[in-house]
């Protein structure tokens, strides 16, 4: 179990917890590819497995000391905060960057996924009659899925809370990108882009003293709808993570196989040269969200052009997410080795 003994490594796990939080938002990206590369994975579902009944009495008989140690509470902590962290400073960065540098921003994705399908397959060495079907059916999925429209948006309360409960599947499941599936469920810029703005506004007119918000009643029916998303998610990472733990321990290889033939199909995703396709109502006029943005349905792809110096550069920050995924599997690595 993870025991950080020095402020650096406290750090670290925070950080960690950043880049999971800030994959977690970008539609594509798996924030379970960051645990899985950086080398706690297994610690992360390990730790959530631990949130169980036993916790629970644990908890409800004034043991705090015992439940946060059961938890493995310092680990978890941690690195919660850093998502947490990460939705309300790294994630506006990156939606300023997605604004003015779109093509950069998925080139780097898209590096950092090739490099998360190499970490993943290299030592994979059980291919198998078995392995090869389930690889090709994660291949096709994770393809299909690149594909599809999305729904439209939803704001009904049970459906909040199950799309809570579905989207942290990005977190627990490597390859499956829970924001690429708030996309395809229609909630993706209420949910990850509305709500949590609206958190961040609230809690920054609070700091200054201004509770006008509760006159508001968009603002206050948005932090609802954040409220029952987090119920949901919170419940679907705690379930999903016995489940998966379950499928590892008695289907690890054939797992293994699904992930890695999912993430590869889910390059499809994150292909950075696309223009996006935007909702558009029944007059045919672009559909705004509450910022004032346009809403994307979904992308065309196309080939870049070799002559085109911005290809170039797209071409570089590939290689730069290649070269990032290769120095967390080398942190990860050293660190497991020196445990």
């Amino acid at each position: 179990m993870y025991d950080p003994r020095t402020f650096l490594d406290k750090i670290f796990l925070v950080i960690k917890g950043l880049g999971m939080g800030a994959a977690n938002k970008v539609p594509g990206v798996s924030g379970g590819i960051v645990a899985f590369v950086a080398g706690f994975y297994e610690e992360f579902i390990y730790s959530l497995q631990k949130i169980n009944l036993k916790a629970f009495k644990l908890l409800f008989n004034g043991r705090f000391k015992s439940f946060y140690r059961y938890i493995n509470g310092q680990f978890l902590s941690l690195l919660i905060f850093g998502m947490l962290v990460s939705y309300f400073s790294i994630s506006k960065l990156l939606d300023y960057f997605l604004e003015t540098n779109e093509l950069f921003v998925w080139s780097s994705f898209f590096g950092m996924i090739i490099g998360s399908i190499y970490y993943i397959a290299k030592d994979f060495e059980h291919w198998n009659q078995g392995t090869l079907t389930m690889g090709l059916l994660g291949l096709i999925l994770g393809i299909s899925i690149s594909f599809l429209s999305p729904a439209k948006e939803n704001d009904n309360l049970l459906f909040i809370f199950i799309c809570g409960i579905i989207s942290v599947s990005g977190m627990t499941l490597p390859g499956l990108s829970g924001s690429f599936i708030l996309i395809l469920l229609g909630n993706y810029v209420l949910l990850l882009v509305d709500s949590v703005n609206a958190l961040y506004d609230t809690m920054a007119e609070m700091i200054q003293g201004d509770f006008s918000f509760v006159d508001n009643p968009a603002r206050l029916e948005t932090l609802l709808i954040l409220a029952v998303f987090t119920a949901g998610s919170a419940i679907g990472l705690v379930t999903l993570s016995h489940i998966l733990g379950y499928v590892l321990k008695h289907f690890k290889h054939i797992t293994t196989a699904a992930i890695i033939g999912f993430i590869t199909g889910s390059l499809g995703v994150v292909w950075p040269w696309k223009n996006a396709i935007y909702m558009l109502d029944q007059a045919g006029n672009t559909i705004l969200d509450s910022n004032g943005d346009k809403i994307i349905m979904n992308y065309n792809r196309y080939w870049p052009s070799i002559y085109e110096p911005e290809t170039w550069w797209a071409f570089a920050f590939v290689i730069l997410g290649v070269i990032v995924l290769m120095a967390l599997e080398w942190y990860g690595k050293n660190k497991r080795n020196k445990a």
